[in-house]
């Protein structure tokens, strides 16, 4: 006798979906913070100091941005 096993995908329920959207929410909240904090931090630095770690000024908002972001 032959048996067959079917599995209906369980559908993603409201819950699920409301606990994706404030993970996402939570996680980006996260990474304008860590920008914010790094934009902040490298601003406070000299010009001199951010040539030795091989940045320029205008530069500082652009770079944060793509290493948090991935931009």
């Amino acid at each position: 006798m032959a048996h067959t096993l079917t599995h209906a995908a369980a559908p993603i329920g409201i819950f699920a979906r409301l606990r994706s959207l404030f993970e996402e929410a939570k996680e980006a909240r996260a990474r304008r913070t860590l920008y914010v904090q790094t934009v902040k931090e490298l601003e406070r630095l000299t010009d001199r100091e951010l040539a030795d770690i091989g940045l320029a000024r205008c530069n500082i908002a652009e770079t944060v941005d793509r290493h948090v972001f991935g931009h």
